[in-house]
């Protein structure tokens, strides 16, 4: 009895424990040389306000348990990655309100590179590493053109650890005819995989905003699943 008492005392002195984290989700967006200022405007407000969508807090906040945590970066060229907000936990309205004032007070990081998917997707390993240990663990990488520098999806799958990662994708249609079928083929990969599609990047938020949603919750495309009641169309 005495080594039980002395067991909840020093549980009850460690406080509550930490819930747990059912979401890992790392964003990455494309700042390649084919995306112009307006363009990357459209790319960094879109996500802020998607982020801040009112269907999206509720999914972060009450609706599977469990903590989400998030992280975004920029992509281009091979060696041109840069992390804009490291590993934050969603917790509260007021988190995800400091997240969507980081996101919409990015700086661009560069532009004049090619298109490097490869390298993209394996810096997402290096981000996805430095994770909290989460239930779920998804990369959701964004880019409106095929790989035209460096080593492909395929070479990033075998020689990263990506294993056990979703990798979904934003797919921007407009400048490169063949992108979509390049992401559904080279790029999306894991469990429950897709892509979302963004007509142009002014339909970019709105893209962004239902694919938040989809992979916050968890959604199966045909499952049932409760309706949001502001998501664009």
């Amino acid at each position: 009895m005495v080594r039980l008492a002395a067991l909840f005392l020093a549980l009850m002195a460690a406080g509550p424990a930490l819930a747990t984290c059912r979401l890992a989700l790392v964003l990455a967006l494309d700042v390649s040389s084919s995306v112009d200022t307006g363009e990357y405007d459209l790319q960094r407000v879109g996500l802020a306000a998607a982020l801040d969508a009112p269907d999206v807090r509720h999914a972060i906040l009450q609706g599977a348990p469990g903590d989400v945590a998030l992280s975004v970066y920029e992509w281009s060229g091979n060696y041109q990655q840069k992390v804009h907000l490291d590993w934050t936990v969603l917790r509260s309205h007021a988190d995800i309100t400091d997240a969507v004032g980081i996101l919409t007070a990015m700086t661009r990081s560069t532009s004049d590179y090619p298109t490097a998917l490869g390298a993209g997707l394996g810096y997402g390993a290096q981000v996805m590493a430095r994770a909290p240990k989460c239930n779920r663990r998804v990369i959701d990488i964004s880019g409106d053109g095929i790989n035209n520098q460096g080593f492909g999806p395929d070479l990033a799958y075998r020689h990263f650890p990506l294993d056990g990662i979703t990798v979904n994708g934003l797919v921007i249609v407009g400048h490169d005819p063949e992108v979509l079928s390049y992401y559904q083929r080279h790029v999306v990969r894991g469990p429950r995989a897709f892509a979302e599609v963004a007509q142009g990047f002014e339909d970019f938020q709105s893209a962004m905003t239902r694919k938040l949603y989809r992979e916050i919750n968890d959604i199966v495309l045909g499952a049932l699943a409760p309706a949001p009641s502001a998501l664009p169309q």
